[in-house]
């Protein structure tokens, strides 16, 4: 019988760890299933397949996160709480649930507690870009439009790849004297969040910008205008402790400003109108390509960080440019867009196949800073 012991041990675990990994299996498989069913708004039928999981792998911090989600949205706000808590407790959470833990407080009536818990969460996870969104709503909600773009601006910097900061800081600029920003951000916006309903929203408001800031004042002369010649200073008290000469490069970014938006962008783009009669889709595209390679041609790529217009270039080169342009402008008129598409059916399907295989990439050394390309700007004025 002393022979026969080891084996019937080892069977016993060899059983344990098949059960275990058993319990596992079935526990992702609800959790997956119980997402689903969340996305069909069936709300309860959800927490109902979570909890069952959550029973068999007690581990899986990640249904915990669903539970709330779930609990969250039925508005079940106690218990999305202490789940969130949980985690936190745990040292499971990611900036993610600092995120609902703040939108749960706020959503309970309790603004600054949610502001706490930004403000926490941001602390623990810098790069989380999130946080940086549901910060700048609350500032926003507080009528501090400038202090909500700063957050907004700062998420752009630090998760370069998350797209709704990208969304609000257009939003901010396509509804001010500044659009330029607007346009870059709101193109950079579509590339991050493809098909959706803000992505329609962002592609009217750019079509449209260009429609109300180019003017044709008579068959030989044009006038753009996207950049204010007023100069705006912008500046953080916050950061006066940190020396004088901190404060000389936030004013100097702010004078920057008027280099690139005036000297660069509309001089481009106004040399770009040249020839043209209307603004529509394809005056756009014969626009946007001549001011593509005019801005190439006169060395902004390499002067400037603009991510934006390194990928106008990859799409240029892949032969796509003019249905890459029907697609950022095209919401804006609807029918021409439906034409276009009919009539260049197979170029149409090509770009859509790259454009899937080729996706926007922006690195932390790529991303793109409005406040640091305008820094760059006025040095090189400086220098000159």
């Amino acid at each position: 019988m002393r022979k026969l012991l080891p084996l019937i041990v080892t069977s016993f675990s060899f059983t344990a760890v098949l059960a275990q990994s058993s319990n596992q299996e079935q526990a992702i498989a609800k959790k997956n299933e119980a997402i689903e069913l969340m996305d069909n708004g069936k709300l309860a039928e959800s927490i109902t397949l979570l909890n069952e999981a959550r029973k068999l792998d007690p581990t899986q911090m990640d249904i915990v996160y669903e539970l709330a989600l779930a609990k969250y949205q039925q508005k079940d706000f106690n218990d999305a709480i202490k789940d969130l808590k949980y985690l936190i407790k745990q040292h499971a959470a990611n900036g993610r649930v600092y995120a609902m833990l703040g939108n749960v407080q706020d959503d309970m009536g309790k603004p600054e507690k949610a502001i706490d818990t930004y403000d926490e969460g941001l602390k623990q996870f810098p790069k989380e870009g999130a946080l940086y969104v549901e910060r700048g709503v609350m500032e926003l909600k507080k009528g501090n439009n400038d202090a909500g773009l700063h957050f907004f601006e700062d998420g752009i910097k630090n998760a370069p790849m998350h797209s709704s900061n990208y969304y609000r800081a257009a939003k901010h600029f396509l509804d001010s004297k500044n659009e330029v920003w607007g346009m870059i951000y709101g193109e950079i916006f579509m590339n991050l969040e493809r098909g959706s309903k803000r992505t329609e929203e962002i592609s009217k408001l750019l079509y449209y910008t260009y429609k109300g800031e180019i003017k044709f004042e008579s068959d030989t002369a044009a006038s753009v205008s996207f950049a204010s010649n007023n100069i705006e200073l912008r500046y953080d008290p916050s950061k006066k402790k940190k020396g004088d000469s901190d404060l000389a490069m936030q004013l100097l970014s702010s004078f920057g400003g008027l280099s690139y938006g005036n000297t660069v962008y509309e001089k481009t783009l106004a040399l770009a109108v040249v020839g043209e009669k209307a603004i529509n889709v394809a005056s756009l595209h014969r626009i946007r390509t001549k001011f593509l390679e005019q801005y190439i041609a006169a060395g902004y790529d390499t002067s400037y960080n603009v991510v934006l217009f390194d990928y106008q270039k990859k799409v240029k080169d892949a032969g796509h440019f003019e249905a890459y342009n029907y697609w950022v402008l095209g919401q804006g008129d609807e029918n021409v867009l439906s034409e276009w598409v009919g009539d260049h059916k197979q170029q149409w399907d090509d770009f859509i196949k790259w454009f899937k295989e080729n996706r926007i990439q922006i690195t932390d050394e790529k991303s793109f800073s409005r406040i640091g390309l305008t820094v760059s700007g006025a040095l090189k004025k400086d220098s000159e």
